[in-house]
């Protein structure tokens, strides 16, 4: 639990750092938007997504990006970048290495 805690403090802070240097677009329209201009580097999701909106998000990307989900809520997210959403686009290669290294550690040590 406590590895998680980290992990999550960890990638809220990083996706704080993100948004102040203007590295995110937020919500679904700018998600697909990003992906379809080739701005999109990674995008997150959050675990409270619905199934529909995944579904019509994959059909809208059409595998350009790759989606990784996160076990941050909807809220914990709002905390960290001011805005309420679940679909956050990563438009930096570098910030979303780091998010992808991230998430991939803390899904070895569970």
């Amino acid at each position: 639990m406590n590895e998680n805690l980290h992990y999550m403090h960890s990638l809220l802070s990083l996706l704080g750092l993100m948004r102040r240097a203007g590295k995110l677009s937020l919500g679904f329209d700018a998600v697909t938007d990003s992906a379809k201009t080739g701005e999109s580097c990674l995008i997150l999701i959050t675990a409270d997504i619905s199934p529909k909106t995944l579904k019509e998000l994959n059909y809208k990307i059409n595998n350009k990006v790759s989606i990784l989900t996160i076990s941050c809520t909807q809220d914990e997210i709002g905390r960290a970048i001011g805005k309420n959403v679940r679909i956050i686009s990563i438009n930096d290669k570098g910030f979303a290495q780091k998010a992808k290294l991230l998430t991939e550690a803390n899904d070895g040590e569970e």
